[in-house]
């Protein structure tokens, strides 16, 4: 499906590849970080990444109110389609990196991730879990959720069913046969999927699902416990950009892969640095700690401002107990207290 004479990697290329890589080997040390501290990461990872991927297809629903769905998902109604689609993804990353070892690669589990991801979208019932129908176009959105324009134009509805089925096809086999390197299998992979499209609706959400699948499957457990679509979001511009340079070409005898696996290993680079500046800072800064104030930091550096209902929330501990906490970390300098009684509310120094 791929002539692999066609794929130029550079020095660039090659270097990016070596410090992910480096990282992952060096992630075994670097995760020995107590569990609920990897669950705070988590947690603060995965509300960046639904908030991102859903904003880059047009929804406004900010970090802070994706935070206070996620806390009510149990309600399963959602009054408005960005809730909508916000509840769809969560619930398929949850499976997703719950689950990522018995998901096969195939058409079929594909169908299904993508049936689960907009299962509370009413105005995709029609379609969802099934090829598209009728011919669709990759659009960009701005910061308003105003379309700015078409990228490209994708795959047909009569030529998709046949395009599926050799893409997965290829990745099984490229799998087993291990000529190319993971990284770059899952950037072309994922590049292609984008340029057929297949579904009427929700293939940016889902290429990004199916990113993270590839990538754990592929050894490289860090990614859950930082957002990859949040660097995406930051760099949306390029983003469209490198997919349209590439996305053209596909289908011509000499494929410029170069545009897109340039971006999608510079993002996967900038997502490992940023968790590895976190994990740095709390193994350095941090570190003397009790377990519950680190969470208590942590929390508060991510979101701003911290309240002690919020703490409760997100610790799951007792008020009596944070209590505590909150005022050794107010006599160590490590937050500052405004207010008092119920109105209290803390920040970093």
């Amino acid at each position: 499906m791929i002539n692999s004479a066609t794929i130029q990697i550079t020095p660039e290329i090659l270097g990016l590849i070596a410090n992910i890589d480096e990282f992952k080997g060096a992630w075994r040390a670097l995760g020995t970080l107590a569990p609920d501290r990897l669950s705070a990461l988590r947690r603060v990872a995965t509300i960046e990444s639904i908030g991102s991927s859903t904003r880059i297809e047009g929804s406004k629903l900010s970090d802070r109110d994706v935070e206070r769905l996620l806390s009510s998902l149990q309600i399963k109604t959602f009054t408005t389609r960005d809730e909508q689609e916000v509840a769809g993804y969560a619930e398929v990353m949850d499976l997703i990196i719950a689950s990522w070892a018995d998901i096969a690669l195939t058409e079929n589990h594909i169908k299904q991730l993508h049936r689960d991801l907009l299962v509370y979208s009413e105005k995709d019932a029609w379609h969802r879990g099934n090829y598209k129908s009728s011919s669709n176009s990759v659009v960009a959105f701005d910061e308003n959720g105003l379309q700015l324009g078409v990228v490209f134009e994708t795959a047909t509805p009569f030529d998709t069913p046949r395009l599926m089925t050799e893409l997965v096809t290829w990745i099984q086999e490229e799998r087993s046969s291990a000529r190319l390197h993971p990284l770059l299998l899952i950037g072309l992979w994922v590049v292609i999927f984008l340029e057929i499209h297949p579904f009427q609706d929700g293939n940016g959400r889902l290429s990004r699902v199916l990113t993270t699948l590839l990538l754990l499957q592929a050894g490289y457990s860090y990614v859950p416990y930082s957002s990859l679509e949040s660097v995406i979001e930051m760099n949306k511009e390029a983003y469209y950009l490198a997919l349209r340079q590439t996305q053209g070409t596909i289908r011509t005898e000499a494929p410029n892969w170069q545009p897109w696996l340039l971006f999608f290993l510079r993002s996967l680079a900038e997502q490992m640095r940023r968790l590895n500046k976190k994990v740095e800072r709390e193994k350095l800064v941090l570190a003397p700690l009790p377990e519950l104030s680190l969470q208590i930091v942590e929390f508060t550096r991510e979101h701003g401002r911290m309240t002690m209902a919020d703490a409760i929330r997100l610790t799951g501990s007792s008020r009596n107990t944070l209590k505590q906490h909150f005022r050794a970390l107010v006599e160590q300098r490590h937050l500052n207290q405004h207010g008092s009684g119920r109105g209290v509310w803390y920040e970093l120094r």
